[in-house]
C-alpha cells in the first residue's frame, strides 16, 4: 500500500489519467455496448454502439450490420478545415450507402440532450437534413471533439445537434488516414465541392463482434 501510494503521490498526472481511463470504461460497460467491426479496404474499424440509451439510431446502425447492407457501402466524404463550408468549422468523414434510395425509413431524431452522449472523438452519428430525415443509411465519424454538432451546438440553425449512438474502440488511425484522403471528385452540389473522395474507402463488411441485447434483435 505504501509503494502504490507514493507512485501515486510521485506520478499524480498519470495516476489521475488512469483513474480517468478506468472511469470511462466502466460508464462504457453500464451503457452496454455491442462492438461492430467495419473492415474497410484501409483496414478495420472497430466501433462500439449503444441501444440502450440511444436506441433508434443504434438498433437503426444495427439493422443495416445485420442485414448485410454495408458489404459494399464506402466512407465517401472528408470535412477537414480546409474544405469545410459550414460554421462552425468540423472534421468527420462520412460513409454508408452510396445510394441512400435503398436505406430503411428514417428514425426519429435523438438528441445529445437527451442520450448524454457527445460529439467527442471517435464518435459515431447518423447524418441528417431536417429533424427526423436522419438514419443508418448515411452515419458519420467525429475527428476530434465537436461541441457545435451537439444539441444547442450552432452547426444545425435548428439547434437539435446529430444524434451520437456509438464511438470508435479500435481503428481510430484508419479514420484518420480516410480523412486526409483526395477529395476532389465531381459534384454539382456546391456545399460538398472538395469533399468527396476521388477513391472512396470501400467498407468490405460489417458484422457483430457481441450478443444482441433485447432491445435489438438482429430480426428487428
Amino acid at each position: 500500500m505504501r509503494i502504490a501510494k507514493w507512485v501515486c503521490i510521485g506520478w499524480l498526472v498519470a495516476c489521475a489519467g488512469l483513474a480517468h481511463q478506468n472511469a470511462i470504461a466502466q460508464n462504457m460497460q453500464m451503457l452496454g455496448g455491442v462492438r461492430v467491426e467495419l473492415a474497410t479496404t484501409l483496414g478495420p474499424i472497430v466501433v462500439e454502439v449503444f441501444p440502450r440509451v440511444a436506441p433508434l439510431s443504434a438498433c437503426d446502425f444495427l439493422s443495416y450490420v445485420d442485414a448485410g447492407s454495408y458489404k459494399g457501402a464506402t466512407f465517401y466524404r472528408t470535412v477537414r478545415l480546409d474544405n469545410d463550408h459550414g460554421e462552425p468549422k468540423i472534421e468527420v468523414i462520412q460513409g454508408g450507402l452510396q445510394d441512400e434510395s435503398k436505406g430503411r425509413p428514417p428514425v426519429a431524431h435523438e438528441t445529445t440532450q437527451k442520450t448524454g452522449l457527445k460529439h467527442v472523438d471517435g464518435a459515431l452519428s447518423l447524418a441528417r437534413g431536417a429533424v427526423g430525415t436522419g438514419g443508418a443509411a448515411a452515419f458519420f465519424i467525429v475527428i476530434n471533439n465537436q461541441p457545435g454538432l451537439d444539441y444547442g451546438g450552432a452547426r444545425n440553425k435548428d439547434g437539435q445537434g446529430f444524434a451520437v449512438f456509438g464511438r470508435v474502440v479500435r481503428g481510430m488511425d484508419i479514420v484518420r488516414r480516410i480523412h486526409q484522403q483526395n477529395a476532389n471528385a465531381p459534384t454539382d452540389d456546391a456545399y460538398l465541392k472538395g469533399q468527396l473522395l476521388s477513391s472512396p474507402v470501400v467498407i468490405e463488411s460489417a458484422k457483430r463482434l457481441g450478443g444482441a441485447p433485447k432491445e435489438c434483435s438482429p430480426s428487428r
